[in-house]
């Protein structure tokens, strides 16, 4: 049977249908393929330019750190890593302080940004002919600067690790409150059960807004022991009923320090000079001595710096007076004895203003610390390699210090009063800092 010629027209109208059809579906392909090779490249290139500005801005912040170009550094580390600033397929631009966001116009802060442009090989298809990357990275760089130690915190326990057993890094136990006024308890231990270890009737008292800042956890046996006084009870301090404040939560999570410190330790010294005793046995000149310290009836030490090789005692029911004074104990361990007459003050000006208790990093031994009623101690309290153990101090006035030490447990019966000024408390060189912010 012959076709008609309607047929024969029909199915050519179909076949052309066809070619329609296929090419409406290559297209469509092609652009899925250009999403997938296309996106994925530009993907990939997104992720290089974000390493490459992170790594520019740190370059700049170190060049500006060292008094450096910082700009020739940021644009010398963005070519290394694939973007060389050509104008054409990339740009790199350094913004120092930086023109966006939070840190606008802060000049501790650099700010890079790096505008990538990533030609497509199947998008041109749908008329994309390229794709552009935006990425920036905000980086600090903070100066040395001479400041208060660790932002002027009370009590610093510098121990990055720690265990809830023999090496706890912040442990209160026993009977004792510490009170703490003017600046804050950080620990920078990064134990996540126990970084802060409170036992048993061991309380903690701030005084004020200072903060409590752990880089770990807190392990707390009585959390109604852990207060920040109320504004009334602040006014009533000192009264029946001073500590009844309002319990609170420590802050965890807390940015950890490193260690060594990030600040420059003292270096006090005594060059040939030897310390010697008065002829009524009752006086001593600062300098060397090299045997325990002090000298049986020693009472009062002239001013300066005594660099001791043996033991520090100050024995219960003794006396031991001394103004702008440093003891600089070399290699061996400090006991301040409950029951002990303790008046000492650290040096009110000179390269060692507020430091009154040093113990170098190689000295590693422990620091015990107390004193009778009347006892009065002013100045920084540096060990950082120690365990300082606070046992006691009946005293109304108390510690006038920062106490800074690797690890440090407080225990006893009493009220420990710890109140920090920084006008009377060593003030360090403090490390310059580089930090990738965002």
């Amino acid at each position: 049977m012959m076709e008609t010629t309607s047929n024969i027209r029909y199915r050519a109208s179909e076949r052309g249908q066809a070619i329609v059809l296929i090419v409406v579906a290559l297209i469509g392909l092609i652009a899925i393929t250009g999403l997938v090779v296309d996106g994925g490249m530009a993907y990939a290139d997104r992720r290089q330019a974000q390493n490459a500005a992170d790594s520019a801005a740190l370059a700049a912040a170190r060049a500006r750190i060292r008094g450096q170009n910082a700009e020739s550094a940021a644009l010398r580390s963005a070519a290394e890593n694939g973007y060389n600033n050509d104008g054409d397929s990339n740009t790199v631009t350094l913004h120092n302080p930086p023109v966006s966001g939070p840190y606008r116009g802060n000049r501790e802060y650099i700010q890079v940004v790096i505008a990538s442009h990533v030609k497509t090989f199947f998008a041109p298809v749908v008329n994309i002919r390229q794709t552009t990357n935006t990425v920036e990275t905000v980086a600090r760089a903070k100066p040395s600067e001479i400041g208060e130690i660790m932002n002027g915190y009370s009590v610093i326990s510098l121990a990055p690790t720690s265990d809830c057993n023999l090496k706890k890094s912040f442990w209160l136990h026993g009977q004792a409150t510490l009170r703490l006024e003017g600046g804050g308890l950080f620990i920078n231990s990064r134990d996540s059960r126990c970084a802060f270890f409170q036992q048993g009737s061991g309380s903690l008292v701030i005084m004020d807004k200072s903060p409590l800042d752990i880089v770990g956890g807190a392990s707390i046996q009585k959390l109604d022991l852990i207060k920040r006084l109320t504004f009334a009870a602040y006014a009533n301090r000192g009264r029946p009923g001073w500590d009844r404040g309002q319990p609170f939560i420590p802050s965890t999570g807390a940015a950890p320090v490193a260690y060594p410190p990030p600040f420059v330790l003292p270096k006090p010294g005594c060059g040939t000079r030897m310390a010697t005793i008065s002829e009524n046995g009752h006086s001593m000149s600062s300098g060397n001595w090299e045997e325990d310290f002090p000298p049986d009836g020693v009472t009062d030490l002239q001013s300066g710096i005594y660099c001791i090789n043996g033991d520090v005692d100050i024995k219960g029911r003794t006396t031991l007076r001394g103004e702008n004074v440093v003891l600089y104990v070399e290699h061996g361990s400090v006991h301040m004895s409950a029951g002990a007459d303790i008046q000492l003050s650290a040096p009110n000006s000179g390269p060692f203003e507020g430091l009154l208790l040093f113990l170098p990093l190689r000295n590693a031994k422990t620091v015990v610390l107390n004193g009778g009623a009347q006892s009065q101690i002013r100045g920084t309290i540096l060990a950082p390699s120690s365990l300082i153990r606070i046992t006691g101090m009946d005293s109304s006035y108390g510690f006038h210090s920062q106490i800074i030490g690797y690890r440090v447990e407080v225990d006893g019966d009493s009220i420990i009063i710890v109140k920090y000024i920084d006008e009377q408390n060593y003030d360090a060189l403090i490390m310059p800092e580089i930090q990738l912010i965002q």
